[in-house]
């Protein structure tokens, strides 16, 4: 029979976003979520994005294409998805059979939040001679009014496989969507969207940065304002970032992109400095406050319990996979990812 707490949490979870159950303060969550990895065949999928320890008991972690490809070839039952909200809807999407699980659902994107499905509809209807290429960053609605998805790392290839002169939708990222522009040449209508946390980066700031630590490059995500692309020594997607830092014989970096990622270019390179890119105001708006919401307790409970489970209406699904289909396959045959 199952226990109060367990079904007062249930009851509240619709409130919540997440199982509020305390737990035992000696309890080793590092354990017992490799324990619930082993007893119920999981595997725990996690975005850069997450806190240091989440990414320490993860089984992958990676930006969208990567943990898309993870997703869709894992053999495990269930899938932990830490990271936010369409992320875990993605894996869904591609694992109708698999239990999909995400440790809080108000983790939530301001990027995703602003395409809403009916204003895009109408968007789509008036210019239906495009292609309409969306990023990830998206819900599954909108992935379902899309041609072909993308992300940060392969999004010029699925640009160009695009036929020359065939206009093109992109959304809801205006600031990744105008690098493209400018990098393909392409004729690309934007979406008026963006990400919260790469808007707010202080060119002003990372200009005094600069001069206080000469030898440091910045690097940034496309999804920066043009401002700060303009003086990035790198512009990247999250997984290239990383690698750049670690074959670049630099030993200094500004980071412009949520400072997650700064945990695994420590790692990968202890003896080299990041500094993560300062924000327009004093918060700590160089966090993403969704992705901050996963916590390891809330892996643990949701591994323990089986909550909260990502649902979604079957034909919603297969018409979001189509174009998430069509990225994997253009992606494998541009060599981005294995087969």
């Amino acid at each position: 029979m199952e226990n109060f707490a367990l079904a007062e949490a249930r009851g509240k979870l619709e409130k919540t976003g997440y199982l509020d159950i305390d737990l035992d303060p000696q309890k080793d969550l590092f354990q017992e979520i490799e324990r619930l990895k082993r007893e119920k065949n999981a595997i725990i999928l996690a975005h850069y994005y997450q806190e240091p320890d989440i990414q320490d008991v993860a089984d992958y972690i990676g930006d969208s294409l990567g943990l898309a490809q993870a997703a869709a070839k894992t053999e495990a039952d269930v899938i932990v998805f830490a990271g936010v909200h369409f992320m875990a809807e993605t894996a869904k999407i591609l694992n109708p059979g698999k239990k999909v699980l995400l440790p809080d659902l108000k983790a939530g994107c301001s990027l995703a939040d602003s395409a809403p499905a009916e204003p895009f509809r109408k968007f789509k209807q008036a210019h239906p001679d495009h292609v309409v290429i969306s990023y990830i960053n998206c819900t599954a609605e909108i992935k379902a009014l899309s041609d072909i998805i993308c992300t940060s790392s392969n999004a010029e290839k699925i640009i160009e496989s695009v036929p020359a002169g065939q206009p093109i939708i992109f959304a809801p990222d205006k600031n990744l969507g105008a690098y493209l522009r400018k990098k393909t040449g392409r004729d690309m209508l934007l979406w008026d969207g963006a990400c919260m946390v790469h808007e707010i980066f202080s060119l002003e700031k990372i200009t005094r940065l600069k001069i206080r630590h000469p030898e440091a490059k910045v690097i940034a995500h496309p999804e920066c304002e043009e401002a700060v692309l303009r003086v990035a020594d790198y512009i990247g997607s999250t997984t290239q970032l990383l690698k750049f830092t670690q074959k670049d014989p630099g030993q200094a970096y500004i980071v412009a992109t949520e400072t997650g990622i700064l945990h695994q270019m420590q790692k990968e390179s202890p003896l080299k400095t990041f500094i993560p890119a300062p924000p327009t105001n004093n918060c700590a708006c160089n966090d993403c406050p969704h992705m901050k919401l996963n916590t390891l307790e809330k892996v643990y409970l949701c591994m323990e319990y089986g909550l909260p489970e990502i649902l979604m209406e079957e034909s919603l699904r297969v018409a979001a996979r189509k174009p998430i289909d069509r990225m994997l396959d253009i992606s494998r045959k541009a060599g981005l990812i294995g087969g």
